[in-house]
Order: structure tokens, then sequence, then C-alpha cells
């Protein structure tokens, strides 16, 4: 929950590009770390940050404790521009729109590039006020196995074609106004966090 005190964010550097990966990272994996690492060298960033939310408002099962899954992210996640993050816990938010808003007003010296895989964009509709952060920041999608045709045919997809960027622009992506948005059609490792709970592996 909130708390009144001033935020506990990540080091970055006025001007900088800061890449942002969200979710419940339950648990991360080396699917995770692969996307962010073709992030920073797709998209130009000067660094990434890790958002570990405290739940995913689509999923019906709770996450493991946030505790567990910060560490976790620590332990896997050792990159010099990479950080792993709870701010959402701090804000006491539950929807990027919220996030975006409380971050970009937090740090007005930086540049915010949301990121994601091609799944979240197949179903990018239903999320809270997604045209809110359509339009806010530059969205660099990285495809997933299964979900590349889906995703280019995905409603967002479709409204926002106009503000599409072409791959060779990628790396100004974080320079760029919103809506603009870059699809990363780049090698995928078949990792998921639901397949690695359902081995037992968390």
């Amino acid at each position: 929950m909130p708390t009144g005190r001033p935020l506990c964010l990540p080091p970055a550097r006025r001007g900088s590009v800061i890449g942002l990966l969200g979710g419940s990272f339950d648990p991360p994996h080396a699917g995770h770390v692969h996307i962010t690492r073709e992030a920073l060298k797709l998209f130009g960033l000067d660094a990434v940050w890790w958002l570990v939310s405290p739940g995913n408002p689509l999923k019906a099962r709770g996450p493991a404790p946030l505790d567990k899954r910060m560490e976790a992210a620590r332990t896997i996640m050792r990159h010099p521009r990479v950080h792993v993050s709870d701010v959402e816990a701090q804000i006491g938010a539950r929807y990027t729109a919220h996030t975006l808003a409380v971050l970009r007003a937090a740090r007005r010296d930086v540049r915010f590039v949301w990121l994601m895989g091609a799944d979240n964009m197949v179903q990018f509709d239903q999320w809270q006020d997604w045209r809110t952060i359509m339009e806010s920041v530059p969205i660099g999608i990285l495809a997933r196995p299964g979900a590349r045709l889906a995703a280019r045919a995905s409603v967002a997809a479709r409204v926002y074609e106009h503000a599409r960027v072409p791959l060779g622009e990628a790396r100004r992506l974080g320079q760029m106004e919103a809506p603009a948005w870059c699809f990363a059609n780049v090698p995928m490792m078949a990792l998921s966090s639901t397949h690695l709970r359902a081995s037992g592996g968390w």
C-alpha cells in the first residue's frame, strides 16, 4: 500500500531512455533475461527497469509473495543496466496506466519505453486504459513463440497501425512521441512462468 514516503526508484541519468518491463515474474526466468538483453540492444535503451507487480488483474490466481519474486528476479537478472523495482507495490498500483502516470510525473527528466511480449499485444485492448498507455509512452514489442501473427492482427495493432515504427528505426523509439510502437521479431526462448510453475520449478 502507498505510504506517503518518497518513491524509491532505480537510478537514472537525466536524459536517459529507460525501458520498463512489467509483470508478476512468477517466477522470473531465462526468457525474461533474454528479452531484456534484446530490448537493450534493439531499442537503444540506456537501462531497463523490471517492475515486479503485486499481482496481475487479468489472472485469477495470486502470485508468490512479492519479496520472494524480487529476490529471485535480482538473482537471475544480473546486468549493470537492469534494475529490479517494487514501485507498483510502493504506490499501490494494479494497472499499468497508473504506474506510468506516477513514473512520468516522478522522473520528468527521463524518457520511458514500455516493453512487452507479443503475447501481451494480443490482449492489450483488455488492459485498463490501454489507449492512454499507448498514447503516453512509446512501446517496444518483442516477439514470443506462437504470438507473432496474432499480435500483428490484434485490436491494438489495427487501431494504431499509423503509429507503427519500422524495425530499422527501432533504436530511435525512445526519442519519439507517443503513440509509437515497434514490433521486433527476434529469436525467442520458449520459456514461460506458467510452465515453470506447472513443472514444480517454483
